[in-house]
């Protein structure tokens, strides 16, 4: 459950810097680097991310399933 919090977190982190550096290129125009910086982070969020799902497959507490049943025969 720690896990899917933690992403979530991210995850929200990660569109708050998008619409942040959406905000400043707009405002500043480019005159900045606030849209830089914010670019930045949210490569670096984007890539703890991936690092916690890729953690979260592997150590079983995130899986994959269907929503609908597979009938084998």
């Amino acid at each position: 459950m720690l896990i899917k919090t933690a992403i979530l977190i991210v995850l929200a982190a990660v569109l708050y810097s998008l619409f942040s550096g959406l905000y400043y290129l707009v405002r500043d125009q480019g005159a900045s680097h606030r849209t830089l910086h914010a670019l930045s982070v949210r490569i670096t969020l984007t890539v703890l991310l991936l690092a916690l799902l890729i953690y979260g497959f592997y150590s079983g507490e995130l899986m994959l399933r269907s929503p609908v049943p597979v009938i084998t025969e």
